[in-house]
């Protein structure tokens, strides 16, 4: 962990003795573990994600919904074999799948965790919940122990990536990235009731005042990915600050989130998971109180 490279800020830390430009130091703080009904349905099911919420984030987006912990540590530190019981934990509960949220900043310890958990026992299917500004190479090291890529691929233009999470080169590591997960887990299948087994999920949240934005993100995914990659397409922007610059200072319309749908359909993307009303609450954001269920 001395001279950290593992993602795009290769900021250079000594994890052992530092923190590095990710805000976390040589283990994960981990603020919450527990049974999640909040993901897709594929993913959440009827008895719940098991979600593992890791401190620390590599972008700094302004919007931020789990500021709580991607700026700050809340929880307590977890070693590798650590994280691997509550991944059992995890599946001793019931859920369908173990969940890490904001995983690469901590890969070095993750891999060992889910090596060791397979080893131990755990069956069910590892997600890895990202916000796709990763290195392949570090993607590389989960080949053959993630079996769901849950990206969540939010800008093209280095302009609004640099404004919004201080990240001018995001899409050029984001766009490999994405596509390295393909050629890890392909296309996403199901079980026979529903449930996400393997593969690819593509997020996209559609941002206030940035459907032109959005109409990049799909235009990549459908010149480069086959039409029907699974694509979660997110009404669910809360401003969750109160200083927030317009046009984040407010929640998206109804208009904005039609024409981002429209335009799915003019690509002929035809696996498009779209959000109804009721998606823009604070009170869908979990508590992150260092609660291990």
């Amino acid at each position: 962990m001395r001279g950290c490279r593992l993602c795009p800020r290769e900021c250079g830390a000594d994890r052992e003795n530092q923190k590095g430009a990710c805000g976390c130091g040589k283990n994960p703080f981990v603020a919450r573990a527990a049974l999640h009904m909040w993901e897709e349905p594929c993913i959440s099911g009827s008895n719940g994600s098991g979600a593992i919420f890791f401190c620390g984030c590599n972008l700094k987006c302004v919007f931020c919904q789990n500021h709580e912990i991607s700026r700050k540590e809340a929880g307590r530190e977890f070693d590798s074999d650590d994280v691997a019981e509550l991944m059992l934990r995890m599946q001793d509960l019931g859920a369908h799948n173990v969940n890490l949220v904001t995983p690469s900043v901590h890969a070095l310890t993750l891999v060992k965790s889910i090596d060791k958990a397979k080893g131990n026992g755990l069956k069910i299917p590892v997600v890895y919940n990202t916000n796709a500004y990763e290195k392949t190479e570090t993607l590389r090291l989960f080949k053959g122990l993630v079996d769901i890529y849950l990206p969540d691929l939010k800008y093209v233009s280095s302009t609004v990536s640099c404004k919004y999470s201080s990240a001018a080169d995001y899409f050029s590591f984001a766009a490999p990235a994405v596509m390295e997960m393909f050629d890890q887990c392909g296309p996403l299948k199901l079980s026979e009731d529903g449930i996400a087994q393997k593969g690819l999920i593509i997020r996209h949240l559609v941002l206030p005042g940035s459907v032109d934005e959005t109409r990049k993100v799909l235009d990549f995914i459908a010149s480069n990915l086959p039409l029907n990659t699974a694509i979660s397409l997110m009404s669910q922007y809360t401003p969750v600050f109160d200083d927030l610059p317009a046009p984040l200072n407010r929640k998206l319309t109804a208009r904005e989130y039609d024409r981002a749908v429209d335009h799915c359909i003019t690509l002929g993307l035809d696996n498009v998971l779209i959000q109804t009303g009721g998606c823009c609450e604070k009170t869908f954001i979990p508590e992150f109180n260092g609660y291990y269920e």
